[in-house]
């Protein structure tokens, strides 16, 4: 389990390092979007079976820049959908990955509204 907090993503480099620090990232990892996304969407560098990724204030993350909290985003729940658990005709494997954003009261519609469009985005992208 890794607990990353959005108050401390100000911006892409302060969201790299919280990644890099917070889930042990390669050494190879290379400090962009799409090293971030490779990363997540991969996770045999992790000794698990199985992960949960927790991120604190998710509506704090990027303040300055919506554009880039969206690539967060779709990063993140790319990343979800890539682990997510698949049903066997004789039992149900458990996602492999379970990602948890949280925010105060307030923010949670605005950040439903955010999720729910990178979701449709990415639903309407062949994987």
């Amino acid at each position: 389990m890794a607990r990353l907090d959005g108050r401390e993503m100000a911006d892409t480099d302060a969201v790299f390092r919280s990644f890099y620090d917070g889930l042990r990232l390669p050494d190879c990892f290379g400090w962009n979007w799409n090293a971030l996304s490779d990363c997540l969407r991969d996770l045999h560098w992790l000794p698990a079976d199985h992960r949960v990724l927790i991120i604190e204030a998710a509506d704090a993350a990027l303040p300055d820049d919506p554009d880039d909290r969206l690539v967060l985003f779709r990063t993140l729940l790319s990343a979800g959908r890539r682990w997510s658990y698949t049903r066997k005709p004789d039992s149900t494997a458990l996602g492999r990955l379970v990602l948890v954003l949280c925010c105060g009261p307030a923010s949670v519609s605005s950040l439903r509204e955010q999720l729910q469009s990178c979701w449709e985005e990415l639903i309407a992208t062949p994987a």
